[in-house]
């Protein structure tokens, strides 16, 4: 069928507390709502949300609908509308969906009017707060799309592709017209344009239009995180043609092998991740999630887990491209409240349909490599919830027989959910007052930022935690255990079958875990919170200073929660070099040191191993107490300063080697060892010069119209050396593009980022930039003393 897209030409208007807001606005999908209200602390929301308000919003396009469509077949798909979506077709109510993270598609034949203007309406209702115990955004957030194809037609979702096996590679395909008629399948190499197909099949399908495929594919190319080979195809359906692309890959998980793709035993190195696009909020542009699954897959990350809803269908894409292993996860609550007004409303009576939606969208990405069923649900330790593990679990297996299907339980909240403690409740969900009790996963947060994560972690370890979870684990494929690294060995044990997976860990256990896993297959990964940072949950995984953050600051100046490896602009972190030291994605060494010049914390969290960063410019600092890190692999490391020794440890069993050095300007560098003692690499930071310099750093040397431009705005001096403690206000200006967020990726962020000027944090902020049908995009920036400017040529066709 012919894609269609059908992003252009919207009008939005909202439809609660409109004295606040003005009339319509003609807008372009995708679009977050939610990201253009106010924050406030009377936000029923409140931190989850990053302090937002909820409303409910219309969206409206109209559109003409020719008189040859009449013999067509014509379909419109939402790929995600934030919640409760009500669809309308020149006044007549055509779909409704509560779900806000599913895609759907709607037949639009007989309903439409040819020849004629067509107006379709969405309304969307997210006023009802609170629904979410994130950032969850709201409205049209992800793309839309009309398809036109022949009443032969196959629809998107209606191809299915399954690898059979491997050696030598067997690909089955199972497409569905909408009437019978001749099938030809062309399948062609990777994703380069040309005509060019090595395999051709004709066959006739049966009288509903069904046919099945076995095809044989001489020496394949198999699909892996390594080597994502894709393979692309054609289907016509009488006159009507479809294109996908497709990678042959097999998956096997046993408690001999453990994980194996295509036969080879693989350790999903994780990240959990949610749904936003940081300063572009919820809204789901391609070239967003290509960067972030970019930047997760340079950090030493080969999976990741869409925590806690299905991801983007573009996500999928960029996953299959750059060889990003997925954990699609279904929900973040079953039948029981974590929030007054969330899923657990629909759930039970919508699940089947969820989970089938899910599965369409994902079956034929070879990226995804498992499904979970659910996050940190208490009801895992109930027998009605046991029984829907089952029932879900089952069912998936009913969809897809090709992957396992998980659940990630919070093994201690599990225990203390059942004793009284922070459990989870109906009625508790409907108390909105200020001195409401924390409850479920905001109970366990505080928990874990009083005692830190060692205790949380032992609790894990009592009798009553494997009472409270064995049953539900007995009913999944893969038992999903949050922040439960201190029970592998002994449940390894118990439970020879059982084959076990981090859904939920901390950054400071990446080590101990590699460790453990490479010595037992039955550990098969291992998912940290979070890979990247993101809106709500504000400050959980925050270590702020009073600079930055204010103690007397309101709790609404707080947006995301400072709980990334890689902060809410894209910048990766000290914690970020550890991961690639851990995961060998780089040898190293690295040095970070923590922010001289900064006294005290703000918030500690057990979801922040360090605050260490790249640098070694603190001028001013001098004789102040320097806490320096060194991320590697080797026996031992040596640190000098200025060319004299400063002292030499050996490592332990963590790949961090800490010192304390007093400051002053130079030059800062480790040396690394071997287990013989032999030099084996070295790293230095140098202190930036004097002169201070404002650079603006495009990401992209060229965009084509549409596409996204990130431009990293940077106090550096000469030498481009960053110069973390210059703070200033800058102001951004832009022509032949559109500034679609500017800010910083400080947690605590008054302003938000939809201004054209942000404060820099750490010497940085970033703008993003849509390109405009121009021939260049020119952006300058100033903070009233100095001034920069680029030129990014924009390339059509």
């Amino acid at each position: 069928m012919k894609k269609i897209d059908f992003n252009a030409d919207w009008e939005y208007e909202v439809l609660t507390n409109r004295a606040e807001h003005p009339g319509r606005e003609k807008i372009t999908l995708p679009h977050d709502a939610m990201l253009h209200e106010k924050r406030t602390e009377n936000s029923p929301g409140a931190q989850n949300t990053g302090y937002f308000e909820g409303n409910d919003y219309l969206y409206c396009k109209s559109f003409w609908v020719p008189e040859n469509w009449r013999e067509k077949h014509i379909l419109i798909e939402f790929e995600g509308i934030y919640r409760n979506a009500d669809i309308r077709l020149n006044g007549e109510q055509i779909y409704c969906r509560p779900n806000g993270y599913m895609q759907f598609l709607l037949s639009l034949d007989d309903r439409l009017q040819y020849g004629k203007e067509n107006t379709i309406e969405v309304y969307v209702k997210n006023s009802d707060q609170p629904n979410s115990r994130w950032y969850s955004g709201a409205g049209i957030y992800r793309p839309a799309w009309l398809y036109v194809g022949e009443k032969s037609a196959v629809e998107p979702e209606n191809i299915r592709i399954t690898t059979v096996k491997t050696s030598p590679a067997f690909v089955k395909f199972e497409i569905y017209a909408q009437a019978p008629c001749r099938i030809t399948l062309e399948i062609g190499h990777g994703l380069q344009d040309d005509e060019v197909y090595f395999i051709t099949e004709s066959k006739d399908s049966d009288e509903c239009g069904n046919v099945a495929l076995l095809i044989k594919v001489e020496n394949a190319r198999l699909w892996s995180a390594e080597n994502p080979y894709l393979y692309r195809y054609r289907i016509t359906a009488g006159a009507d043609v479809s294109t996908g692309t497709f990678g042959i890959r097999e998956l096997s998980w046993d408690a001999e092998k453990g994980f194996c793709i295509n036969g080879v035993r693989t350790i999903l190195k994780g990240a959990c991740i949610h749904h936003d696009n940081g300063l572009l909020g919820a809204c789901c542009y391609p070239d967003a999630e290509e960067r972030k699954v970019r930047l997760l897959k340079e950090t030493g990350y080969n999976a990741i887990r869409s925590a806690h809803n299905p991801c983007s269908k573009a996500l999928l894409d960029a996953c299959d491209r750059l060889g990003m292993l997925v954990l699609d996860e279904y929900t973040d609550m079953w039948y029981i409240h974590k929030t007054r007004y969330d899923y657990a409303l629909y759930m039970e009576n919508q699940w089947e349909k969820d989970l089938l939606d899910m599965v369409n969208k994902d079956y034929n990405h070879p990226c995804v490599v498992m499904y979970s069923t659910g996050n940190e649900v208490a009801e895992t330790a109930q027998e009605k919830g046991i029984e829907l593990t089952k029932d879900m679990t089952a069912y998936l297996h009913r969809l897809d027989r090709t992957r396992p299907v998980t659940c990630g339980v919070n093994i201690f909240f599990n225990l203390l959910s059942s004793m009284g403690f922070g459990v989870y409740s109906d009625k508790k969900a409907e108390d909105t007052s200020p001195k409401k009790k924390a409850v479920g996963s905001e109970f366990y947060n505080r928990l874990a930022g009083m005692v830190g994560d060692t205790f949380m972690k032992m609790g894990a370890c009592l009798h009553g935690c494997d009472v409270k979870t064995r049953d539900a684990y007995e009913n999944m494929d893969i038992a999903g255990y949050n922040y439960g690294i201190l029970r592998y060995r002994h449940d390894l044990k118990k439970y020879p079958k059982r084959l076990i997976l981090g859904t939920e860990t901390f950054c400071r256990d990446a080590a101990k875990f590699y460790e453990i896993a490479e010595k037992h297959p039955r550990i098969l990964g291992d998912f940290v919170w979070a890979g990247m940072d993101y809106i709500g949950e504000t400050g959980v995984g925050a270590w702020e200073y009073e600079d930055y953050a204010p103690k007397n600051a309101p709790k609404s100046h707080w947006l995301t929660a400072g709980s990334g490896r890689i902060d809410i602009t894209g910048k990766p972190l000290g914690e970020a070099l550890y991961t690639k030291v851990v995961y060998e994605q780089e040898k190293g060494p690295f040095l970070a040191v923590r922010p001289v010049y900064q006294t005290g914390k703000h918030s500690p969290s057990a979801w922040k191993m360090t605050d260490a960063m790249e640098s070694w410019s603190f001028r001013g600092c001098e004789g102040k107490r320097a806490e320096v890190e060194v991320y590697t692999r080797e026996s031992a490391a040596a640190l000098f300063l200025n060319g004299r020794k400063i002292a030499k440890k050996k490592r332990k069993k963590d790949c961090r080697i800490r010192f304390t050095v007093p400051y002053e300007n130079g030059c800062l560098k480790a040396i690394v060892y071997d287990e013989a003692g032999e030099e084996a690499g070295c790293c230095e930071l140098i202190t930036a010069g004097a002169t201070t310099c404002l650079l603006m750093i495009p990401e992209k040397s060229t965009v084509r119209p549409g596409e996204l431009l990130y431009v990293r705005l940077r106090y550096t001096d000469e030498k481009g050396i960053l110069k973390p403690m210059e703070h200033h206000r800058m102001q951004i200006s832009v022509t032949g593009g559109k500034l679609l967020g500017f800010g910083n990726a400080c947690p605590c962020n008054p302003e938000g980022y939809l201004n054209s000027y942000a404060d820099s944090y750490y010497g940085e902020a970033l703008a993003i930039i849509q390109a405009q049908q121009a021939d260049t995009i020119v952006a300058r920036a100033n903070d009233g003393s100095l001034e920069q400017e680029i030129q990014v040529p924009v390339i059509s066709g």
